[in-house]
């Protein structure tokens, strides 16, 4: 199939479906002739993924009470860092208390 340039810019996507389903689409430029063809198999996202390589010492081991305790110790500050840039600082809570008038 053979069309002048206008009529492939009114319709491109139809011709690139059309190019897609194994169509020959010729497009007429100032006398010269372009064909429209897809570049090769299409190829899914995840193909193209690059694994990631992540080293890990093989005598690690995460159930280690002293792991355990150290990774929570610094995902608790991580937590109050993000708590105290969205709403700021933590009120004392006994003078929070004593101005509410609340007993403990």
């Amino acid at each position: 199939m053979e069309v002048p340039i206008t009529r492939f810019r009114r319709e491109i996507f139809s011709f690139v479906n059309q190019a897609l389903d194994g169509v020959e689409v010729w497009v007429t430029h100032k006398g010269r002739r372009f064909k429209i063809v897809p570049e090769g198999q299409p190829v899914s996202r995840l193909s193209r993924i690059t694994p990631m390589e992540i080293l890990v010492d093989p005598n690690f081991n995460m159930d280690d009470p002293a792991f355990k305790a150290e990774w929570l110790a610094a995902m608790e500050k991580e937590w109050e860092r993000a708590w105290e840039r969205d709403f700021g600082p933590p009120a004392d809570l006994a003078s929070a208390r004593s101005e509410s008038g609340i007993e403990s």
